[in-house]
Protein backbone atom coordinates (compact mmCIF):
# COMPACT_ATOMS: atom_id res chain seq x y z
CA UNK A 1 0.00 0.00 0.00
CA UNK A 2 1.22 3.48 -0.90
CA UNK A 3 2.06 6.21 1.53
CA UNK A 4 -1.35 7.26 2.30
CA UNK A 5 -0.54 10.71 3.91
CA UNK A 6 0.72 12.29 0.46
CA UNK A 7 -2.34 10.72 -1.18
CA UNK A 8 -3.07 8.55 -4.21
CA UNK A 9 -0.38 10.47 -5.63
CA UNK A 10 2.25 8.66 -4.12
CA UNK A 11 0.86 5.47 -6.51
CA UNK A 12 3.63 3.99 -8.40
CA UNK A 13 1.31 2.96 -10.58
CA UNK A 14 -1.15 5.48 -11.48
CA UNK A 15 -4.39 5.09 -13.86
CA UNK A 16 -3.46 7.94 -17.52
CA UNK A 17 -5.25 11.07 -16.80
CA UNK A 18 -6.38 10.64 -20.54
CA UNK A 19 -9.06 8.38 -19.01
CA UNK A 20 -10.74 11.19 -17.38
CA UNK A 21 -12.90 11.78 -20.46
CA UNK A 22 -15.22 9.29 -19.43
CA UNK A 23 -16.03 9.32 -15.64
CA UNK A 24 -18.32 7.99 -13.54
CA UNK A 25 -21.16 9.34 -11.95
CA UNK A 26 -21.18 10.47 -8.26
CA UNK A 27 -24.31 8.66 -7.96
CA UNK A 28 -22.89 5.97 -9.79
CA UNK A 29 -19.70 5.54 -7.74
CA UNK A 30 -21.49 5.87 -4.13
CA UNK A 31 -23.47 2.81 -5.06
CA UNK A 32 -20.67 1.20 -5.66
CA UNK A 33 -21.32 0.19 -8.97
CA UNK A 34 -18.06 -1.94 -10.10
CA UNK A 35 -17.11 -3.15 -13.55
CA UNK A 36 -18.15 -7.01 -13.00
CA UNK A 37 -14.26 -7.67 -13.39
CA UNK A 38 -13.15 -5.62 -10.20
CA UNK A 39 -16.63 -7.50 -8.25
CA UNK A 40 -13.82 -8.36 -5.42
CA UNK A 41 -13.24 -5.06 -4.34
CA UNK A 42 -17.38 -3.89 -4.38
CA UNK A 43 -17.82 -5.27 -0.61
CA UNK A 44 -14.59 -2.59 0.53
CA UNK A 45 -16.28 0.58 -1.12
CA UNK A 46 -19.54 -0.61 0.76
CA UNK A 47 -17.57 -0.40 4.09
CA UNK A 48 -15.78 2.80 2.74
CA UNK A 49 -19.71 4.39 2.60
CA UNK A 50 -20.73 2.86 5.35
CA UNK A 51 -18.56 4.73 7.72
CA UNK A 52 -17.86 7.77 5.55
CA UNK A 53 -19.73 10.17 8.15
CA UNK A 54 -18.36 8.27 11.42
CA UNK A 55 -14.93 7.75 10.58
CA UNK A 56 -13.67 10.01 6.97
CA UNK A 57 -10.07 8.85 7.21
CA UNK A 58 -10.69 5.22 7.79
CA UNK A 59 -13.10 5.19 4.91
CA UNK A 60 -10.53 6.89 2.92
CA UNK A 61 -8.10 4.15 3.37
CA UNK A 62 -10.70 1.44 2.30
CA UNK A 63 -11.26 3.13 -1.20
CA UNK A 64 -7.30 3.91 -1.23
CA UNK A 65 -7.03 -0.34 -0.61
CA UNK A 66 -9.87 -0.84 -2.83
CA UNK A 67 -7.83 1.43 -5.62
CA UNK A 68 -4.45 -0.52 -4.84
CA UNK A 69 -6.48 -3.77 -5.20
CA UNK A 70 -8.40 -2.68 -8.62
CA UNK A 71 -5.22 -2.09 -10.23
CA UNK A 72 -3.40 -5.53 -9.33
CA UNK A 73 -6.45 -7.23 -10.75
CA UNK A 74 -6.37 -5.43 -14.24
CA UNK A 75 -2.94 -3.08 -14.20
CA UNK A 76 -3.68 -2.13 -17.93
CA UNK A 77 -7.33 -1.37 -17.28
CA UNK A 78 -7.99 -3.52 -20.20
CA UNK A 79 -11.81 -4.57 -18.90
CA UNK A 80 -15.27 -3.17 -19.75
CA UNK A 81 -15.22 0.03 -17.86
CA UNK A 82 -12.17 -0.64 -15.75
CA UNK A 83 -10.22 2.69 -16.62
CA UNK A 84 -13.31 4.82 -15.98
CA UNK A 85 -13.91 3.33 -12.83
CA UNK A 86 -10.46 3.58 -11.67
CA UNK A 87 -10.27 7.48 -12.72
CA UNK A 88 -13.54 8.05 -11.11
CA UNK A 89 -12.00 6.82 -7.84
CA UNK A 90 -8.65 8.15 -8.05
CA UNK A 91 -9.98 11.43 -8.48
CA UNK A 92 -12.12 10.82 -5.23
CA UNK A 93 -9.05 9.76 -3.61
CA UNK A 94 -7.77 12.95 -4.21
CA UNK A 95 -10.31 15.20 -3.55
CA UNK A 96 -10.82 13.41 0.09
CA UNK A 97 -7.09 12.89 0.92
CA UNK A 98 -6.30 16.48 3.35
CA UNK A 99 -10.00 16.64 4.53
CA UNK A 100 -9.73 12.96 5.96
CA UNK A 101 -6.64 13.48 7.03
CA UNK A 102 -7.70 17.10 8.88
CA UNK A 103 -9.90 14.63 10.55
CA UNK A 104 -7.62 11.64 11.57
CA UNK A 105 -8.17 10.94 15.09
CA UNK A 106 -4.93 9.67 15.82
CA UNK A 107 -1.39 10.12 14.50
CA UNK A 108 -1.31 7.89 12.19
CA UNK A 109 -3.18 5.93 9.67
CA UNK A 110 -1.88 2.48 11.27
CA UNK A 111 -3.11 3.71 14.77
CA UNK A 112 -6.51 5.36 12.94
CA UNK A 113 -8.28 2.08 11.50
CA UNK A 114 -6.11 -0.35 14.71
CA UNK A 115 -8.55 2.21 17.04
CA UNK A 116 -11.92 1.86 14.60
CA UNK A 117 -11.50 -1.67 14.07
CA UNK A 118 -11.47 -2.86 17.83
CA UNK A 119 -14.23 0.34 18.66
CA UNK A 120 -16.51 -1.34 15.77
CA UNK A 121 -15.77 -4.96 17.26
CA UNK A 122 -16.66 -4.06 20.56
CA UNK A 123 -20.05 -2.01 19.86
CA UNK A 124 -21.24 -3.33 16.72
CA UNK A 125 -20.01 -7.21 16.46
CA UNK A 126 -19.82 -8.14 20.02
CA UNK A 127 -22.70 -6.37 21.00
CA UNK A 128 -24.60 -8.09 18.43
CA UNK A 129 -23.34 -11.11 19.42
CA UNK A 130 -24.16 -10.86 22.90
CA UNK A 131 -27.74 -9.87 22.40
CA UNK A 132 -30.67 -11.64 23.74
CA UNK A 133 -31.86 -12.34 20.15
CA UNK A 134 -29.44 -12.29 17.55
CA UNK A 135 -30.07 -10.48 14.25
CA UNK A 136 -28.57 -13.30 11.57
CA UNK A 137 -28.93 -10.56 9.12
CA UNK A 138 -27.03 -7.92 11.07
CA UNK A 139 -24.66 -9.90 12.29
CA UNK A 140 -23.43 -10.94 8.93
CA UNK A 141 -23.11 -7.60 8.10
CA UNK A 142 -20.88 -7.14 10.68
CA UNK A 143 -18.99 -9.82 10.10
CA UNK A 144 -18.34 -9.12 6.76
CA UNK A 145 -17.59 -5.55 7.59
CA UNK A 146 -15.20 -6.21 10.46
CA UNK A 147 -13.89 -8.76 7.79
CA UNK A 148 -13.04 -6.22 5.30
CA UNK A 149 -11.88 -3.29 8.21
CA UNK A 150 -8.80 -5.76 9.02
CA UNK A 151 -8.06 -6.52 6.08
CA UNK A 152 -7.43 -3.33 5.19
CA UNK A 153 -5.37 -3.01 8.49
CA UNK A 154 -3.14 -5.53 7.82
CA UNK A 155 -2.20 -3.76 4.38
CA UNK A 156 -2.40 -0.25 6.08
CA UNK A 157 -0.10 -1.59 9.25
CA UNK A 158 2.35 -3.32 6.19
CA UNK A 159 3.15 0.14 4.05
CA UNK A 160 3.68 1.77 7.59
CA UNK A 161 5.76 -1.09 8.83
CA UNK A 162 4.55 -1.71 12.03
CA UNK A 163 5.96 -4.68 13.75
CA UNK A 164 3.14 -6.02 16.24
CA UNK A 165 -0.43 -5.33 15.87
CA UNK A 166 -2.10 -5.33 19.49
CA UNK A 167 -3.01 -8.49 20.89
CA UNK A 168 -6.31 -7.98 21.12
CA UNK A 169 -7.09 -6.69 17.74
CA UNK A 170 -5.51 -10.12 16.66
CA UNK A 171 -8.08 -12.05 19.08
CA UNK A 172 -11.22 -10.13 17.48
CA UNK A 173 -9.80 -11.13 14.48
CA UNK A 174 -9.68 -14.70 14.82
CA UNK A 175 -13.26 -14.69 16.52
CA UNK A 176 -14.30 -12.86 13.14
CA UNK A 177 -12.86 -15.56 11.08
CA UNK A 178 -14.32 -18.08 12.62
CA UNK A 179 -17.95 -16.34 12.81
CA UNK A 180 -18.21 -14.61 9.41
CA UNK A 181 -19.15 -17.68 7.22
CA UNK A 182 -21.83 -18.92 10.17
CA UNK A 183 -23.49 -15.59 9.36
CA UNK A 184 -22.96 -15.52 6.16
CA UNK A 185 -26.15 -14.57 3.59
CA UNK A 186 -28.39 -17.54 3.63
CA UNK A 187 -30.33 -19.65 0.95
CA UNK A 188 -31.41 -22.56 3.08
CA UNK A 189 -33.19 -22.56 6.93
CA UNK A 190 -30.60 -21.12 9.36
CA UNK A 191 -30.49 -23.83 11.51
CA UNK A 192 -28.03 -22.66 14.19
CA UNK A 193 -29.05 -20.94 17.38
CA UNK A 194 -28.79 -16.90 15.92
CA UNK A 195 -31.52 -18.01 12.83
CA UNK A 196 -34.17 -18.70 15.62
CA UNK A 197 -35.33 -15.62 15.73
CA UNK A 198 -35.78 -14.98 12.06
CA UNK A 199 -39.22 -14.63 10.77
CA UNK A 200 -39.11 -17.55 8.11
CA UNK A 201 -38.62 -20.07 11.33
CA UNK A 202 -40.97 -18.48 13.19
CA UNK A 203 -43.80 -20.50 9.99
CA UNK A 204 -45.78 -22.80 11.76
CA UNK A 205 -45.15 -25.23 8.79
CA UNK A 206 -41.11 -24.70 8.99
CA UNK A 207 -41.55 -24.86 12.63
CA UNK A 208 -43.26 -28.31 12.00
CA UNK A 209 -40.28 -29.28 9.14
CA UNK A 210 -37.44 -28.57 11.76
CA UNK A 211 -39.29 -30.82 14.42
CA UNK A 212 -39.35 -34.03 12.06
CA UNK A 213 -35.57 -33.32 11.27
CA UNK A 214 -34.83 -32.96 14.81
CA UNK A 215 -36.80 -36.47 15.77
CA UNK A 216 -33.87 -39.07 15.72
CA UNK A 217 -35.58 -41.18 18.43
CA UNK A 218 -34.46 -45.16 17.68
CA UNK A 219 -31.86 -44.39 15.38
CA UNK A 220 -28.50 -45.82 16.08
CA UNK A 221 -25.21 -43.74 15.27
CA UNK A 222 -21.56 -44.47 15.04
CA UNK A 223 -20.04 -44.30 18.45
CA UNK A 224 -17.32 -42.66 16.79
CA UNK A 225 -19.38 -39.86 15.32
CA UNK A 226 -19.47 -36.28 17.00
CA UNK A 227 -20.01 -37.88 20.63
CA UNK A 228 -20.61 -34.59 22.59
CA UNK A 229 -23.53 -34.18 20.04
CA UNK A 230 -24.80 -36.82 20.57
CA UNK A 231 -24.91 -36.27 24.30
CA UNK A 232 -26.62 -33.46 23.70
CA UNK A 233 -29.03 -34.21 21.95
CA UNK A 234 -28.12 -31.78 19.30
CA UNK A 235 -27.79 -34.72 16.07
CA UNK A 236 -30.93 -34.10 13.32
CA UNK A 237 -31.54 -36.31 10.39
CA UNK A 238 -29.23 -34.47 7.79
CA UNK A 239 -26.46 -35.87 10.56
CA UNK A 240 -27.51 -39.62 10.53
CA UNK A 241 -27.60 -39.68 6.86
CA UNK A 242 -24.18 -37.97 6.63
CA UNK A 243 -22.90 -40.52 9.96
CA UNK A 244 -24.07 -43.29 7.79
CA UNK A 245 -24.11 -42.96 4.12
CA UNK A 246 -21.78 -40.05 4.01
CA UNK A 247 -23.89 -37.77 2.49
CA UNK A 248 -23.23 -34.06 2.43
CA UNK A 249 -26.20 -32.65 4.60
Amino acid sequence: MANHESGPQGLSRRPSRSAATTTFSTEVFDNEVVPSSLSTIAPILRVAKEISHERPRVAYLCRFYAFEKAHRLDPNSSGRGVRQFKTALLQRLEKDNASSLASRVKKTDAAEIDSFYYQYYEQYVRALDQGEKADRAQLGKAYQTAGVLFEVLCAVNKTEKVEEVAPEIIAAARDVQEKKEIYAPYNILPLDSAGASQSVVQLEEVKAAVAALSNTRGLSWPSSFEQQRQKAGDLDLLDWLRSMFGFQA
